[in-house]
Formats: structure tokens, C-alpha cells, sequence
């Protein structure tokens, strides 16, 4: 029986020197390939065959959610009709270890007669007939593979996947591309959420439960209740944020007093609430909450007038987290 963890161990370890390794192909014509994409008019397609079309979808799929146009081109169909979807002004990766094969032999001559002259090599080989006919390489250069045969892409996928990688993170920075940016354009699932969902989006601007300093406990507790939030804001006759009374407070409330039909709001109200404001993040608001062991946030403007109470189960229930 073979050492699992040491097999497993060895390939992690082989692909991380591959990827370390990758530090001396950082060159002029990786900076090059960068600003040509940033510069053009058209999109980039991205085409290869094998495993390594694979890897093309990856890094289309990363350019494409980051702000750069891409498209996957796969090198067999390419050859039997979809090469119609490139265009004159496109920018054009070839992904492929060996660059030697069939396919790509086939593709790139055509290619370049549409009158494409951007031509991008992503290749290991760069002695290879597609290092050699294209305009830029970008070198993801591996010894060998992290299989035992040296058969199966492992190192190889695995440079080429780091380089593609690189490439959409210096776009990013070139196009000053943000966190809002990013969220155009995954505006589904919980990152997506994350991203552009603000707490005016989640609280019930209708369930505003409210209290004023002189009003006694028995209505402290009916707010409460009705407004199942588990707290109550304590505001002035403009609405204006006093303090809030929680379900905690009513707790000790009953452990301090004997006697409590007297109390009154100010009494037992905290004075300094956390409060957030409508515009800001429905995430910031959770992070605030677990910060604090709570599970509710005022919700106030810039005046500190009370606009409503935002709850933990709100935020879960919209899928933020």
C-alpha cells in the first residue's frame, strides 16, 4: 500500500515550485500582453485544446466577473465554424503546454488572416511552433508534471491557471476596478449580496417600535412585544435618538428592582445604542452586530433622528450571510 499523505504531500509541493518558479517569467511581454488588453477596443478571446481549454474557461470566466470582455473559443470548434465569433480588433490567447498541437497548428494561420495581429501564446514550450508565430508569450514554464509519469497536466494546468490569474488581477488595478465594480457583476448568491445589499434594503421601515423617557414600563414592554424585535428606541418628541430599551434590560431591570410598576423608560434604557445608518452595507451592519454580542442596530440619519430597528434575522434571512 502506497504512503497517501506523501504522494499527496509531493504534488503539493511539486506545483508550489512550479508556481514559485513562475517569478522569473514576469517579463516584458507579460506587461505587454497587460496593456494591450487594457488598450483594446475588442474583447479577449481565449482558446486552447485538452486541459488546457479548460483552464481557457477559468481564466475567461475570471476576466469576464472582474470587468475585462472575454470569450472561450475552443480550438477543435474554432476550425469547424465558430471561428466567426473573432474580430479584427480582439486580442486572442493561445493556452497550451506543448504549443505544438494539430489544432493550434491549424488555428492560429487563420486566425491571423482575419487580420488579427494580437496574437497571445500562454505556453510552456516556448521553442514551440505557437511560441514562435505569436506576436506576445506569456511563459508558464514547468520542468515537469506533479505526476509520477510526467503524463498527466498537473504542474502545467497548474502555471497556466497562476498566470491567467496575474493577468486579471494587474487589469484590475489598471482599471481601478472596486468592490462596488465587483459587485455588478455577481449580483447573485451571497457574495453578490454581500456586496451591494444595504440595510435600507432589509429592515421594516413600517415596524418602528418607539417609546418616549416619561412613558412607563407596561408600555415599554407592549412596544417591545409588538414589535417582536427584541428592543424598543427611546426617542424625543422630534424622534430624535435617546436610547433603546432591550429585552437584556427588561432581565436586569427585574433582577435590580423589587418593585418596578414606578419605572419608567429612562430608567432602565441604555443610553448609548449602536445605531447605523440606511446607506450602509447590510453586511457591516451583521459585522457590527457579532463585534458587539448583539443582534439589533438602530437604524438613525445623520440628525440621529430614529428611522427604524434593523435585527440580526433580517440580515440572515435576506442571505447576506
Amino acid at each position: 500500500m502506497i504512503d497517501i499523505k506523501c504522494v499527496a504531500k509531493k504534488v503539493v509541493s511539486d506545483e508550489a515550485e512550479a508556481v514559485r518558479n513562475l517569478l522569473n517569467y514576469i517579463d516584458e511581454d507579460f506587461e505587454k500582453v497587460v496593456k494591450l488588453i487594457y488598450e483594446s477596443k475588442g474583447r479577449v478571446i481565449i482558446t486552447g485544446i485538452g486541459k488546457s481549454a479548460i483552464i481557457a474557461q477559468k481564466i475567461v470566466a475570471t476576466l469576464n466577473s472582474t470587468g475585462t470582455p472575454a470569450v472561450f473559443l475552443h480550438a477543435a470548434d474554432a476550425i469547424h465554424g465558430d471561428m466567426g465569433m473573432v474580430q479584427h480588433e480582439d486580442v486572442v490567447i493561445f493556452v497550451s503546454k506543448s504549443g505544438n498541437t494539430p489544432e493550434i497548428k491549424v488555428l492560429l494561420p487563420l486566425i491571423r488572416n482575419i487580420g488579427n495581429n494580437s496574437i497571445v501564446a500562454m505556453v510552456s514550450n516556448t521553442d514551440s511552433f505557437l511560441a514562435q508565430n505569436a506576436e506576445y508569450v506569456i511563459k508558464a514554464k514547468v520542468d515537469r508534471e506533479a505526476c509520477p509519469n510526467n503524463l498527466a497536466p498537473t504542474n502545467s494546468t497548474t502555471a497556466q491557471l497562476v498566470m491567467g490569474d496575474a493577468l486579471a488581477m494587474c487589469l484590475i488595478e489598471c482599471r481601478n476596478f472596486s468592490s462596488r465594480d465587483f459587485a455588478r457583476y455577481h449580483p447573485g448568491g451571497s457574495l453578490g449580496k454581500r456586496l451591494y445589499t444595504r440595510v435600507s434594503d432589509v429592515f421594516d421601515k413600517e415596524n418602528r417600535p418607539k417609546v418616549g423617557l416619561e412613558d412607563n414600563i407596561r408600555k415599554v414592554i407592549l412596544e417591545m412585544s409588538g414589535g417582536c424585535l427584541g428592543a424598543v428606541a427611546v426617542v424625543d418628541q422630534e424622534e430624535k435618538l435617546i436610547g433603546i430599551v432591550t429585552d437584556g434590560d427588561l432581565r436586569r431591570m427585574l433582577e435590580k428592582y423589587k418593585d418596578v410598576d414606578g419605572l419608567k423608560a429612562a430608567d432602565i434604557m441604555s443610553a448609548s445604542p449602536k445605531t447605523i445608518p440606511e446607506e450602509e452595507l447590510a453586511y457591516n451592519a451583521f459585522r457590527l452586530m457579532e463585534k458587539n454580542s448583539i443582534t439589533q442596530l438602530v437604524v438613525t440619519d445623520d440628525q440621529r433622528i430614529y428611522k427604524g430597528i434593523v435585527h440580526l434575522h433580517d440580515i440572515l434571512k435576506e442571505g447576506v450571510v
